[in-house]
């Protein structure tokens, strides 16, 4: 009933930025928590950050200071701004969203496909 779509992945050099989207479409009342995962190859997936439907984020210490995380809710979008990136960032990066497909039914989690961040001099 729901698509997430992430976009903006790529190859840049270590120090430089990037800045990812999660679109959510389709059967949509409301979006509750968005949040961010990443998995690099060989390893766990692990939590980047999330937002709440009021604006409220939280981050992994391995971003803070870094990684910022925002949300349209007029498109039902997510952002993560990544800056100073290091090769230790490289992983595919996933988004999860929390979504009501209609305002007396629970909420399902959904996640995207990943969009991959190549981070390499």
């Amino acid at each position: 009933q729901v698509q997430l779509v992430e976009s903006g992945g790529g190859s840049v050099q270590p120090g430089g930025s990037l800045r990812l989207s999660c679109a959510a479409s389709g059967r949509i009342a409301s979006i509750n928590t968005m949040v961010w995962y990443r998995q690099a190859p060989g390893k766990q997936r692990e939590l980047v950050g999330g937002i709440t439907s009021g604006g409220i984020t939280n981050y992994a210490d391995s971003v803070k200071g870094r990684f910022t995380i925002s949300r349209d809710n007029a498109k039902n979008t997510m952002y993560l701004q990544m800056n100073s990136l290091k090769p230790e960032d490289t992983a595919v990066y996933y988004c999860n969203a929390e979504i009501r497909h209609g305002w007396n039914n629970r909420p399902y989690d959904y996640w995207g496909e990943g969009t991959q961040v190549t981070v390499s001099s």
